[in-house]
């Protein structure tokens, strides 16, 4: 709890220009969290206001920092373009000062970016004009990452696929964050929320909740949204303990709108927890010393919770994947192995990593073949 009201602290900070509308009016909110004056905030600015800005109102929620210290890292003409919000809570997380935006938007559509990152020109119109066309609750935006602009191949949709996206078929749940446009509409009739208390996956189980109860569409020839690479102190980076870094799993498959789902669609969703948050947490820990007793079953017990949330998963899983899961499992073998597994399961095109262990399911949606075949394709 924030000190004196057991609530998060929200600011609105008056700046010259704030409340002025673009010419047209308002059709996208674009809210920008910072937290530090180390981040590359006026560029993220510039992306928007000089490249983006027709029909955009930017807010910029200084996440525990004031807005004086924020303000005067941006260029000196987009100032007063800018309105500010401070917000302060507890967390090293992102999903509060979103929210805070998002709170405060009336545009028919919001999107959010970090500090860090920028958006190639014509984005905004482009989602914008995308999703007013379609009818979409959400546009998925094409994403690059860093100076070289290289191809993120998520979502791996269907060959082609832009419109009528289907979250099982489209393998919607493999695009973690909502980039692009959200319709305030669809988040308040789904009741979207990003976790606050998540210092990582607080925005998975957002977009989750997205996919399989609105209509997205992909931007996927479209001006994209650059993921940065300059910050050295983006929270996901931060090694922690696996009961804290996974605890949105374990809260996000308990709740009463993803038990609702059908088991399909929940296989979907748990198939993608386990490919990129359960095994990808033993990839990133390589260092066999943190692999203790406690840490080992804390990964079992993630583990157990998602087969238990969509009975049948692993049937999809390469023999390479199935490898793992069971020493996470079982907890058997000593730490090498365990990150040896999480190796050997990323040499994608050996046959261990294209061949799924139940042979009936070698061709099924979610099974390496088309998953591979997908993301190929996929631009």
């Amino acid at each position: 709890m924030w000190p004196g009201t057991g609530q998060p602290r929200r600011v609105a900070v008056p700046e010259p220009g704030a409340d002025m509308e673009p010419k047209g009016g308002v059709g996208v909110d674009v809210i920008i969290a910072v937290h530090s004056t180390e981040r590359p905030i006026a560029r993220a600015v510039r992306s928007v206001l000089d490249r983006n800005g027709e029909g955009v109102r930017l807010t910029v929620v200084c996440h525990n920092i004031g807005a004086d210290e924020i303000g005067p890292l941006l260029d000196a003409h987009h100032r007063d373009q800018v309105r500010f919000l401070e917000h302060r809570d507890p967390y090293r997380s992102a999903s509060g000062p979103f929210n805070a935006g998002i709170d405060l938007a009336t545009a028919e559509y919001v999107a959010i970016m970090g500090s860090d990152d920028t958006l190639l020109p014509g984005a905004i119109s482009s989602w914008f004009w995308l999703a007013r066309r379609t009818g979409a609750d959400a546009v998925v935006a094409r994403l690059v990452l860093g100076l070289e602009h290289r191809m993120v191949r998520t979502p791996p949709t269907r060959p082609f696929r832009r419109k009528e996206l289907d979250p099982v078929a489209d393998r919607l749940s493999y695009r973690s964050a909502p980039l692009g446009l959200v319709s305030r509409a669809a988040i308040t009739r789904l009741g979207l929320r990003l976790e606050e208390r998540a210092q990582v996956g607080g925005d998975v189980g957002f977009v989750t909740r997205l996919w399989f109860g609105g209509k997205a569409v992909f931007d996927r020839w479209g001006p994209a949204y650059v993921i940065g690479e300059d910050a050295a102190d983006r929270v996901t980076y931060v090694q922690r303990p696996i009961k804290d870094e996974l605890r949105f799993l374990r809260r996000l498959v308990r709740q009463p709108w993803f038990e609702a789902l059908t088991l399909e669609q929940r296989r979907s969703a748990c198939v993608k927890f386990i490919r990129i948050h359960l095994f990808g947490a033993v990839h990133n820990r390589n260092d066999p010393e943190f692999w203790t007793d406690a840490e080992r079953a804390s990964l079992a017990k993630v583990a157990r919770r998602l087969l238990d949330a969509a009975p049948g998963v692993e049937a999809v899983l390469s023999l390479a994947d199935r490898r793992l899961l069971d020493a996470i499992l079982g907890r058997s073998g000593n730490a090498e192995r365990l990150i040896s597994l999480a190796l050997q399961r990323r040499r994608h095109g050996h046959p261990s990593t294209v061949i799924t262990r139940d042979l009936t399911q070698m061709f099924a949606t979610e099974a390496p073949l088309r998953l591979m075949a997908a993301s190929f394709l996929t631009r």
